[in-house]
C-alpha cells in the first residue's frame, strides 16, 4: 500500500521548511530515504512473505543469523541481528516454542547460553526463504543488477562508517560521557 505521502513530496516540504539553514541537503536526503526505504522494506516483507509464516521481521532475522552462522552464542546472534539481549531472549524463547530454535548451555562457559536451528528451523529456512529473496527481488525490480550492486556497496560503506567511527563520534558529540539510558516510551528530554 503506497504511502499518503510521497517520499518526493516529503523532500520537497523538508527544503521549504530548511530554507536557509546550512545543511548537508544530499547526506539528508540520503539517510532519510535509507530509514524509508528500510522501513518500506521491512514492512513489505513482514506482510507478505513473513505473515503467512506468522513470522515477525526480528523473528526471520534471528532465524536467519543462526542458519548462516550456525550454532552462536546468544550475544553474538543479538549483535548480529542488531537487537538487544533483552528482544533476543523474548523472540528466541518464541522461536523455542515453535520447534524452529534450540536453547543450549556452552560446553565450557556456563553463563552462556547457545542457539541453533532444529532440523525443523533447517527444513523452515530452506523452504520461506526462496520466497523471501522473491520479495527482495521484487522490491529492488525497478533497480538493474548494477544498480543493485552499486546500491549494496554504498550501504556497506556507510555500516562501516558507523561501525568504524561510530563509538568515537559518539563519545566526542557527548564529551566522552555515556549516553543516558532513555526510558521507554518517553523522549530524551533536551
Amino acid at each position: 500500500m503506497p504511502s499518503q505521502r510521497s517520499i518526493s513530496e516529503a523532500e520537497k516540504l523538508a527544503e521549504a521548511k530548511l530554507g536557509g539553514i546550512p545543511v548537508r541537503r544530499e547526506q539528508m536526503a540520503a539517510v532519510a530515504n535509507i530509514y524509508r526505504a528500510a522501513s518500506a522494506v521491512r514492512q513489505h516483507l513482514e506482510n507478505s512473505v513473513l505473515r503467512g509464516s506468522d513470522l515477525t521481521w526480528t523473528a526471520f532475522v534471528v532465524l536467519w543469523v543462526v542458519w548462516v552462522w550456525g550454532e552462536s552464542e546468544t550475544r553474538h546472534v543479538a549483535e548480529e541481528a542488531g537487537i538487544s539481549k533483552g528482544t533476543l531472549t523474548g523472540v528466541a524463547r518464541t522461536l523455542v516454542s515453535r520447534g524452529l530454535l534450540r536453547r543450549a548451555g556452552h560446553p565450557t562457559d556456563g553463563r552462556l547460553v547457545l542457539l541453533a536451528l532444529t532440523d525443523e528451523g533447517e527444513d523452515f529456512m530452506r523452504e520461506v526463504f526462496p520466497a523471501f529473496n522473491d520479495e527482495e527481488a521484487f522490491v529492488t525490480s525497478r533497480l538493474s543488477d548494477d544498480e543493485c550492486r552499486g546500491l549494496a556497496d554504498g550501504l556497506r560503506k556507510v555500516v562501516l562508517q558507523v561501525e568504524e567511527g561510530g563509538e568515537e563520534r559518539r563519545q566526542s558529540l557527548l564529551n566522552g560521557e555515556a549516553p543516558t539510558p532513555r526510558r521507554s516510551g518517553r523522549r530524551p528530554t533536551s
